[in-house]
Order: structure tokens, then sequence, then C-alpha cells
């Protein structure tokens, strides 16, 4: 059919790219976090799911093309948690993180912070970063809510404590001028977002490293619980949460630095919000994808590397492990 000339043919499970290239990984992702998927109806996911279904059992009606199975997996991945198989909730998928996660970040941006503003923005930012790890986690083994609460007060107590603490040491210092001041004080929030990140991930995924995660053979049979691939997989999942802050909390600072001396924003004032917030969201949106491009969901490693009773559980040379995101 003309409407596949740009689909190959479709593999359930699978990325229409390659996901052993960074570029694939990126392309793959941007198909994640679409933020169209936020507005597909109960009765298109349905669809979606039953037509997958029907591919798997063999059932498919006549007449429908790769497209459309393609697509219909865009819409399960991007709404539908691969372990649970449950609903993510919109503001904790990836596919929502831009969206909701952008009000946060021009909070956390805003210049002349307080105290109670600085404690703010990090709590919402932590909660938001915490949920979301939550819900994108490994979760093929029970996480039971007490967990999620340690990790969650943790993850926020971290946050705030570097955020104040870095602010404050900044206020003390006699040796910049004002405005120096005033600059540095803009990307305070990358060290304290990027250090509670990572322990964010660590926290409110520890249970994993304690439990292992499910690995799996080439036929998607899970044949043993590895607590080094869930030591693997929060590592690169932990990495991402680094590299994501980057863009988002370091460019918007320097390009609002050199646009807040236009003389449109000199003498508009009211535009300066306007405009941080067009900045932020735009490097939030090229910071996603790029971050979470470094690893693929489902990552691969040589059985050698594993556990000894994995390597007695399968002929084969690799087993996969779903990363989270």
């Amino acid at each position: 059919m003309a409407e596949d000339v740009n689909y190959p043919p479709f593999q359930l499970g699978k990325s229409r790219y390659d996901q052993g290239t960074f570029s694939g990984r990126l392309r793959h992702y941007l198909d994640i976090i679409d933020p169209r998927t936020l507005f597909v109806t109960e009765v298109r996911l349905k669809e979606s799911v039953k037509l997958l279904e029907d591919y798997k059992h063999g059932t498919l009606p006549p007449g429908v093309s790769n497209t459309q199975l393609w697509e219909a997996q865009k819409i399960k991945q991007a709404i539908i948690h691969p372990d649970t198989q449950e609903k993510i909730l919109m503001p904790f998928r990836m596919s929502g993180y831009i969206p909701f996660g952008t009000p946060i970040v021009v909070g956390l941006l805003l210049p002349n912070q307080t105290l109670a503003s600085t404690v703010f923005w990090q709590w919402l930012n932590q909660s938001h970063n915490a949920c979301v790890n939550y819900a994108n986690r490994n979760a093929t083994k029970p996480t039971p809510v007490s967990k999620f609460i340690q990790g969650y007060l943790g993850a926020v107590t971290s946050a705030v404590s570097i955020a104040v603490g870095l602010n404050v040491l900044i206020q003390k210092a006699n040796t910049f001028s004002p405005s120096t001041r005033l600059l540095i004080q803009r990307f305070v929030p990358f060290p304290a977002v990027a250090s509670a990140n990572i322990c964010n991930v660590v926290l409110m995924r520890h249970s994993e490293l304690a439990e292992g995660i499910d690995v799996l053979d080439a036929n998607g049979n899970a044949v043993g619980s590895s607590k080094i691939a869930a030591k693997r997989a929060l590592m690169e999942t932990a990495l991402t949460r680094v590299v994501l802050p980057m863009p988002i909390l370091v460019l918007p600072p320097l390009i609002m630095s050199f646009l807040e001396k236009l003389p449109l924003l000199q003498t508009q004032r009211s535009l300066v919000l306007p405009v941080h917030s067009l900045v932020c969201l735009a490097a939030f949106g090229l910071a996603l994808p790029l971050a979470i491009s470094l690893f693929p969901q489902m990552s691969e490693v040589e059985v050698s590397k594993l556990e000894p009773e994995i390597a007695m559980a399968t002929t084969g040379r690799t087993v996969v492990y779903n990363k989270g995101l």
C-alpha cells in the first residue's frame, strides 16, 4: 500500500527504528513523548490494544496496514505501562513530561528567588519527578507504597537542601557584584536538580536493587531475576536524569540574560515571563528526547555478565530487561 512506504513490516513489541543507534533511539522516543497521544480517547486506545491483540493471535481483519499497526503500538506504548499493562496517569507519562513540567521549570528559573520560593519550586519539581520515575519504573516486582513514600521524602529533602544551601552561600559571598550574583543564582537550580534527580531515581526504585528485575530471553520469556541488571538499569536511568536538566537549566539563563538586554524587553517588562516560558519550553523539548535516547528502554546484556543462575536458565548468549524511562 502507498501509505506503508515509510513504514517497515510491523513487529510486535519492537521499534520502527534501530535501537542500536542513537539516531534510531531518538526517533523512537520522539514517538513516545509525542504530546498528541495525550488526547487519544479511551475508545481509540481500546481499538489500538485490540488491534495488537488480534495481530498477536493471528486474527487480524483483512486490509489492516503496517501504518495502522505501528500507530496502534505507538499509542499503547505512550499510555500503557509495559510491565503492569495499566494506564499511566497523564501528568506522569513521558508524553506529558514536557507539557506538565515546563511551568515548573519556569518557576525554578525565575530570578530573585526567595527562600520560600526556592523551597516551593524544588519541592514541586521533585514531586513531579518522583511520580514520573515511579510511574515509568521497571514494575516486574511489586513496590510497596511505603517504599514510594520513603524515596519521595528523601528526594525532596535532598533537592531542597542542596538548592537552599547553594543560595545561602551565594548570598553570603561578598566577592560578587549584584549582577554576577544574579547570574550565578540562575544557575543554582542545575546542580541542585541534577544531584537530587540521582537521589530521586535511586530512592524511588531502590527496591529493584534489593529484589532484582526480570530478564527476558529472545522469546520474551522471563529466565530469572537479576540484581546486576537492576543496578545497570538504575545507573543508566540516573545518567539520563543528570543529562536531562543540562539544556533545560543552563541554556535559558544564558539566553534570557542576553534577551533581557534587548530594547523590547527593556521597555516591555510584561513580556519577560512569556518569553522566558517559551525559551524553557524549547529547551525542555530539546533536552528530553536527547537524554532518554542515551540508552534503549529494553536494554540487552550478555548472560555472562549476570548471575550464574541466569546463565544456567537460558541457552541464549544475551537477555533483555526493561530499563524503565
